[in-house]
């Protein structure tokens, strides 16, 4: 069985030099390379980018374990969108979509609108961090059947917890087995490296950063590690730097829950809405609708199911923006006046990001794991787990009786797997950086506005805080206000005070 483990997680200078002396594994070679910029080969990205001349795709090489250079290496795919400015660009701004296990190529391919003022100042540059999208992806699942690792075990089943906990260990063997030999060396504390590495090859001096979600969690890593490498960053929809895996899905559980419910309470105060006019009925309709899909899922023409589970899914990200919300309700009332799931499904496809053909259909989940797994150190043994299931399961289903199930999955999916760093819990505080811009939305369906403040205060004197007062996750591609206070701060240096806020933006 592969192990998962982050090698060298309590020494993160090892990577900040390109030399071998003083017994340091010679990182050189990774140091001194350049990237060769050309076309976009992948059918996605040729479509979104339309071949044009200012969009190119390349490749780093790091290495797969930091600690023993020579063990092999991994390639990690990048694309860039190269700045409009007439004269020398300020260097590159590097993106981090978040997840953990989003592809970066595919999501900057197809929104160079949405980052084209940054192109004034920058290139803008993504990339698919190791073992995600086209860098060596990892999966947890049957290559033909593209099984989803999420789909295994059944969190409810407590009457049998042992079976549950056998199921457990069969997943994590089967991820080993399929995943490669990047799987234990996936983490945020690798990906930091990594992204120290593309910064070198791009030519930068410092690392210009925006990081979306779990991207403030690599953000925040790097600022660690790398204090003095640290350009201009900015961290949106900020991630939690101590809480365990459980307390952080709980959170996120209690998020989405919340979201939905907003949700709700806008479709019930709209004429048409399928679920009528009562938003407390509505919410009772929704938890049927899940379970009753979960005990008899619609089947298409070829066969493939559609389920409870499946609805969860499209939920859980199309809460994230409010400009989603008029689509959602169509297909929810296609789903539920007609039996018809096609409008969900389409929006599913539409909310994924382009997974190219020859990536693992269970590639994000299956990356989302392996990362959280190896970022937290606890794991608790069989006994304790055993005992806690029905515990835990209560607790995830008064939390959100839609989204409960889904969010105690990932918590459960990392028994069988070793401990994780304790790196980024116990080491990443009080930052000797330039400013660092947090922006905290106090609507986040995924990481809570509590989570802005603890991180800021972990990160110390040197993180400014941005107040944004709208719902949706994240803040820049949802509010004027913030975005262009972001604009701001990366091209013109401008930074807020700490504490300044947005209002609700009525376009989001």
């Amino acid at each position: 069985m592969t192990v998962l483990v982050v090698v060298g997680a309590g020494v993160p200078g090892l990577a900040s030099a390109a030399d071998g002396g003083s017994g340091r594994p010679d990182l050189s070679r990774f140091y001194t390379q350049k990237i060769k910029w050309a076309a976009c080969e992948d059918d996605t990205e040729a479509e979104a980018t339309g071949n044009a001349k200012d969009v190119r795709c390349g490749k780093v090489t790091v290495p797969l374990d930091y600690a023993d250079p020579a063990a092999g290496t991994v390639d990690v795919a990048m694309i860039r969108m190269k700045s409009s400015a007439s004269g020398k660009p300020r260097g590159s701004l590097l993106l981090n979509f978040g997840g953990p296990g989003g592809p970066g190529v595919s999501a900057l391919a197809m929104s160079q609108k949405e980052f084209g003022f940054l192109s004034k100042g920058y290139d803008v540059v993504s990339f698919d961090p190791r073992g995600v999208g086209l860098s060596e992806p990892v999966s947890c699942g049957d290559a033909e059947q593209n099984a989803d690792p999420t789909d295994g075990p059944a969190a409810g089943d407590s009457d049998d917890p042992a079976a549950v906990l056998d199921e457990l260990r069969r997943v994590a063997k089967e991820c080993a087995a399929t995943s490669g030999p990047v799987l234990p060396h996936m983490g945020t504390v690798n990906v930091s490296r990594d992204l120290d590495v593309m910064r070198q090859a791009l030519g930068d001096k410092k690392l210009n950063f925006l990081g979306f979600s779990y991207g403030t969690r690599l953000g925040a890593v790097y600022a660690a590690q790398f204090p003095r490498k640290v350009g201009r960053m900015v961290l949106d929809g900020v991630d939690t730097l101590t809480e365990p895996v459980a307390e952080q899905s709980l959170a996120t559980a209690e998020g989405r829950q919340t979201a939905l419910d907003n949700f709700l309470a806008w479709c019930t105060g709209n004429a048409g809405c399928v679920f009528g006019t009562d938003s407390r009925a509505a919410r009772h309709s929704m938890v049927r609708l899940v379970q009753d899909m979960d005990e008899m899922p619609l089947q298409s023409l070829d066969g493939q199911e559609f389920t409870g589970q499946d609805v969860v899914g499209v939920l859980s990200q199309a809460l994230y923006s409010r400009q989603a919300w008029p689509a959602l309700s169509q297909a929810l009332g296609a789903l539920l006046a007609d039996g018809d799931p096609r409008a969900l499904i389409r929006m599913s496809g539409g909310l994924a990001q382009g997974v190219r053909g020859d990536v693992p259909l269970d590639n994000m989940s299956a990356a989302l794991m392996a990362v959280n797994c190896a970022d937290d150190p606890d794991r608790p043994d069989a006994a304790h787990l055993e005992k806690e299931i029905g515990r835990l399961q209560e607790e995830f289903e008064e939390a959100s009786p839609v989204f409960g199930k889904s969010m105690l999955m990932p918590v459960l999916l990392c028994f069988g797997r070793p401990a994780g760093t304790s790196y980024i819990r116990d080491d990443v505080r009080d930052v000797k950086t330039p400013k660092l811009l947090l922006v905290g939305t106090r609507g986040d369906p995924a990481t809570p506005y509590r989570w802005t403040e603890e991180t800021a205060r972990r990160l110390g004197s040197q993180a400014v805080v941005l107040d944004n007062k709208g719902d949706g996750h994240t803040g820049y591609l949802g509010s004027t206000c913030v975005q262009d206070k972001v604009d701001g701060f990366l091209l013109y240096g401008e930074t807020p005070k700490s504490g300044s806020s947005c209002p609700a933006d009525s376009s989001g």
